[in-house]
């Protein structure tokens, strides 16, 4: 369902400021580093704390977007002309300057009071469209869980549709509930809240039949004065609800839901086909309880653990029976008798619901498990801390036997709503009972609480004031050999912890010139059109210069896309906070959490990769993910030949992706006499990329152009170029129009100059032999850095003082040595440089009988980058 953008200024109670079409809304619009589709989005200018969201109208308006909701103050609305409707001018009388810039004449523009407020007064009115069974999960903590785990057990009898990830604050739901259509059978929603009122405006829009309560924790308890008052705030979501499924163990959550059944809460409902018998409470809203209490609707009578399974025996609507459960933690159980609940209300069989429960998978949450320095193992949780998130934390850490020790960096608990003493005394013996060693403790709360941790905690303390401090005292802390789990809120920005306890330090650098960069990056662009986009491809660690450092200076400039090889280079660009879009050229299936995670967007190039993204995006309940198509047109390595279109052209519009671009790859493009083979390419592409545009009925962006097509074939760029070598300063085409500067150097030092006799041997195999007078040095590199065995023995060379000094013997693993013979004042500690500006990296790759492309992406990752701008 898409709607009008008068439709939409009509719905949110906003006024056209300025109206150029009257152009279909298709796509919600938050945050312009999520923009796909700019032709069907409408932004919302939402007005942050930090941020201004109309300060990205214009960019966003550049990119093609066309619709745009913005808010004004009280003042403004007052002064505009109520009943006045601008048509193809942006000045309006009384509205900001800003609002509607002379630079974007055919922007749509709804002014409203409340930007936010309007975009859940759209949200409510597309929920209002539909009727549907639709369960509302709220709690604090588990809800997306319990939402992932309904879907795995209920995807195969219901269309479903439900919460993305995490999505379920103010604007999680609005573009959640934006995601139902017309053949979507079941729908799945979790509200979170953090403050009085901000249940009342999610509950129109999610307007749940079944409702779920997890639980009554103390995440986001500071918008409260009690907990009491926290629960009775989240009631609110199920005011017009039919049932409500809880553990009737909670005390807590059982005299809220008492308090909220006798303040009269309900609402009418009608009733769903498998209701079940003996639901018990007043008014309208059914109560189902589940529990040890024999009085519950679901009476658990036993639970029993046992290599790694739990075994539950139960008793529902006068039977027994009994489900087994694939966990043995306390959170994982509950999360799965919730979903056990709401199945049996559903009127699915007990001995179905066994079955479906046997098969439950863990759900990947923020948790990551990598290597570290030094031998140890990185446990990274520096998304949220919190209490209960910290239990399920430092399980996950005593489940890990790599190490014997174990230390928990750990931030100060943001917004616990419960006095530090007792919170922190919560935290120590938490640490005590998980037996962790060590805590390094950051921030000035937790820091206050030292006496705390010093009676309840055995283990060591350290006690910092900062990230910055850390860093400061890294040296000292000593980590080796240890499990470490990195747990922190993110204001404190952890990743920098991630990032200095995963780094690899190593004496042989590579600098890389962020300033001649930025050169080539407008050396190319002159010659292209303004239409013309381009994605700089930083694949294979940025073409060996690095990853989300260069990537940053990319986005800085403007560029459209970026390019990658795989998966996790993408998302070690967004955690080094990358917002631009980013291809993933090779797709693997093990890369889809990830690809949606980190909104990353994927080449499809064959149907076995197709068929397997379209199963696991509809499992996910996610529906028009950006994909790009490859189309094989003579390279024969990836992608769609000629002859497999027309299944292809079947596949595409019922598959659970919309296609954000086509493209081909050159074969010889910096070849003149394969021109006639690249025009041929071409036009096997144009008529393939015609042929799908024309099955999908709606455009996309059209690319082929590589450096060397650039320069050399300007008739072919299309919409888009791939920059990739030429960024980096090499013109692979040698076309000589260009003045580009080599980006990289890369320099290591001299460990050790020796004085030869004439016959000595040196290296291994005693394949170098000395000549009277010879003197060679020793440098810190070696083919384990990247420099080839294939410049040994006087093939490669190294710029030492301004000479050239030839290799002599073979490259070694970690050490090479060179002859400096009749080179003046040489002395050990000494700068080489292996390439840079005295030293082509095009001669160096000749010299190794190979392509400067292969020289940059072979400098290994021990060798540490340094940046720079001159």
């Amino acid at each position: 369902m898409s709607y009008s953008i008068r439709a939409v200024g009509e719905i949110v109670g906003g006024r056209l400021l300025q109206f150029h079409s009257d152009d279909a809304i298709e796509h919600l619009l938050l945050d312009s580093r999520r923009l796909i589709f700019p032709d069907t989005s409408l932004f919302f200018a939402l007005r942050g704390p930090r941020r201004d969201g109309e300060r990205f109208m214009e960019e966003l308006y550049r990119r093609g977007v066309r619709n745009f909701v913005v808010s004004s103050n009280a003042d403004a609305i007052a002064t505009s002309d109520a009943d006045a409707i601008a048509t193809s001018t942006p000045e309006h009388a009384g509205v900001p300057a800003a609002t509607t810039p002379a630079c974007m004449p055919e922007a749509n523009i709804i002014l409203v009071e409340d930007s936010l407020a309007a975009l859940q007064r759209l949200a409510a009115w597309h929920r209002k469209q539909y009727t549907l069974p639709v369960i509302g999960i709220t709690g604090s903590n588990g809800k997306t869980i319990v939402k992932e785990w309904l879907n795995q057990l209920l995807e195969d009898r219901y269309h479903i549709v439900r919460s993305p990830r995490s999505y379920n604050s103010q604007t999680g739901v609005a573009l959640s509930v934006w995601q139902l259509q017309a053949v979507h059978g079941l729908a799945i929603f979790e509200a979170g809240i953090s403050r009085r009122g901000e249940m009342s405006r999610l509950e129109p829009m999610i307007r749940p039949t079944i409702g779920i309560f997890t639980n009554i924790g103390e995440a986001h308890s500071e918008g409260f004065d009690s907990r009491a008052e926290k629960a009775a705030e989240k009631l609110r979501l199920f005011a017009g609800a039919e049932v409500l499924i809880y553990n009737s163990d909670q005390s807590d959550l059982v005299k809220a839901i008492g308090q909220w059944k006798a303040a009269g809460a309900g609402g009418s409902g009608a009733g769903i086909a498998g209701s079940s018998p003996n639901l018990t409470g007043a008014g309208s809203v059914k109560l189902f309880s589940w529990g040890s209490d024999p009085n519950s609707n679901l009476h658990i009578s036993s639970a029993k653990k046992e290599s790694g399974w739990t075994t539950i025996t139960a008793h529902f609507a006068g039977a027994n029976f009994s489900f087994s459960l694939p966990f043995t933690d306390s959170a994982s159980v509950e999360n799965a008798l919730h979903c056990a609940a709401a199945l049996l209300y559903l009127g699915i069989p007990a001995d179905e619901i066994d079955t479906k429960l046997r098969e439950l998978s863990p759900i990947a949450m923020r948790l990551e498990l990598k290597s570290g320095i030094n031998h140890c193992s990185i446990i990274n949780d520096s998304y949220s801390a919190d209490l209960s998130s910290l239990t399920i934390a430092l399980d996950f850490l005593s489940q890990q036997h790599q190490h014997s020790r174990r230390t928990v960096i750990l931030s100060d608990i943001l917004e616990s709503g419960r006095p530090d003493d007792q919170l922190y005394a919560e935290v120590a013996r938490a640490l005590e009972q998980k037996k962790v060693d060590r805590l390094i403790a950051i921030g000035s709360h937790i820091g206050a609480n030292a006496p705390v941790f010093n009676e309840w905690f055995s283990g060591q303390c350290v006690f910092l004031s900062s990230v910055s401090a850390f860093r400061a005292g890294l040296p000292q802390l000593h980590f080796r050999d240890e499990t470490i789990l990195i747990k922190g809120a993110r204001v404190f920005e952890f990743e920098d912890i991630d990032r200095l306890l995963t780094e690899k330090i190593h004496q042989t650098i590579m600098e890389v010139n962020l300033g001649a960069m930025a050169q080539n990056l407008r050396a190319w662009r002159q010659l292209l059109q303004p239409n013309t986009r381009m994605m700089a491809m930083v694949k294979a660690f940025g073409y060996g210069s690095g990853s989300f450092e260069i990537a940053s200076l990319l986005q800085f400039h403007g560029v459209d896309y970026l390019g990658v090889a795989y998966a996790d280079e993408g998302v070690a660009l967004r955690k080094g906070g990358i917002r631009m879009p980013i291809m993933v050229m090779n797709t693997e299936n093990s890369s889809f959490d990830s690809l949606v995670q980190y909104n990353l967007e994927p080449v499809i190039y064959s149907f076995t990769l197709l068929h397997s993204f379209d199963r696991w995006l509809k499992r996910e309940g996610l529906t028009a993910f950006p994909v790009h198509i490859e189309l094989e047109t003579g390279m024969n390595r990836l992608g769609f030949p000629g002859d497999e279109l027309d299944q292809l052209m079947k596949v595409l519009p019922t598959a659970a992706f919309k296609v954000r671009s086509a493209f081909s790859h050159f074969a010889a493009s910096e070849e003149a006499q394969q021109d006639s083979f690249s025009l041929a390419q071409w036009a096997a592409y144009q008529r393939a990329a015609g042929r799908l545009e024309t099955t999908l009925n709606y455009s996309f962006l059209r690319h082929m152009a590589n450096s060397a097509a650039i320069v050399r074939l300007p008739q072919l760029r299309m919409d888009m170029v791939r920059l990739g070598i030429g960024l980096y300063g090499i013109d692979s085409a040698d076309s000589r129009q260009l003045e580009l500067q080599e980006v990289s150097t890369l320099k290591t030092t001299i460990a050790q100059i020796k004085h030869l006799r004439e016959g000595d041997t040196i290296g291994y195999n005693r394949r170098g032999i000395a000549t009277a007078g010879t003197i060679i040095a020793t440098v810190r590199i070696g083919y384990a850095d990247g420099y080839s065995r294939r410049l040994g023995n006087g093939a490669g060379k190294m710029w030492v003082n301004g000479r050239l000094a030839p290799t002599i013997g073979v490259i070694s693993m970690d050490m090479t040595m060179i002859d400096i013979t009749g080179i003046p004042d040489v002395r050990e500690g000494d700068e080489v440089i292996v390439f840079g500006k005295e030293l082509s990296v095009k001669q160096l790759a000749a010299w190794a009988q190979t392509i400067p492309y292969e020289i940059l992406t072979s400098v290994s990752q021990r060798v540490k980058r340094v940046y720079f701008e001159e």
